[in-house]
């Protein structure tokens, strides 16, 4: 039985997943509360993005709970965990590249608003510095300008917990940077503030983003804690190196 009191946030407990034979998840359990960035990461293959399925209901695992808040939404599907408060963005930009950036914005809006859609829309475009590219189709746009547009489409859908795979995939230095600074400015707003998963093979970008960071390595969690500790955690130097001799970025 779950103690469900005083639950805010998104809760996995126990999770196990496999493929034809293969454990992609073994019992894995964290907690990602809200107004929390959490970093979730770990070697090729360690199962990161199978978890993420998991949660927004993608994919049922074969054993474990997963709740959001005081609801238990292991067996609901995809999108009824979308209407509770879990978005997310995937490795592969999935925009509807032919509409605006605006109309994209405003379909993570409509999909739980009624009212006030024009400016919650205008200022989520002002949120992420898309203002400018109002009018441009999305598929029109620099590709680091198309992660920000997502990531602002999926908070369109007010979520309490946001769960990013991969955000500074294929972006340069500067783009990294900039992507850094919007993700950071939108944990502390007041009207956009979410609890929020991350995976990203940028280790630095994850050192310095998360509060908090899990690590996983061929399914099993290996470490868990705040980013100093997990950078000196030898089973994460060796997980990453294969020797304890040196130190993670």
């Amino acid at each position: 039985m779950v103690d469900t009191t005083a639950l805010s946030g998104v809760r996995v407990i126990n999770i196990s997943k496999s493929f034809s034979g293969l454990q992609a998840l073994s019992k894995v359990s964290l907690t990602v509360p809200t107004g929390i960035i959490w970093g979730l990461i770990g070697p090729n293959g360690s199962g990161k993005t199978t978890l993420l399925n998991v949660i927004s209901g993608v994919l049922p695992p074969d054993n474990g709970e997963v709740w959001l808040n005081n609801t238990n939404i292991t067996a609901l599907a995809s999108d009824r965990i979308a209407r509770l408060g879990i978005a997310r963005t995937f490795q592969t930009i999935r925009l509807f590249k032919r509409l605006t950036v605006s109309e994209n914005v405003e379909a993570g809006v409509m999909a739980v608003e009624r009212g006030g859609i024009d400016q919650r829309v205008a200022g989520l475009l002002e949120r992420f510095g898309l203002t400018e590219w109002a009018s441009t189709p999305a598929g029109a746009l620099p590709y680091g300008i198309q992660r920000r547009l997502e990531i602002a489409r999926a908070l369109g859908t007010r979520p309490k917990i946001l769960l990013l795979d991969e955000p500074a995939a294929g972006l340069n230095e500067s783009e990294s940077e900039a992507l850094l600074n919007v993700i950071q400015g939108v944990r502390s707003d007041s009207e956009y503030g979410c609890g929020m998963l991350v995976i990203d093979h940028d280790l630095r970008l994850i050192m310095r983003l998360c509060d908090q960071i899990h690590v996983l390595n061929e399914g099993r969690t290996i470490a868990a804690g705040t980013p100093q500790e997990v950078r000196n955690h030898p089973a994460v130097i060796e997980a990453y190196l294969g020797h304890q001799d040196q130190a993670l970025p």
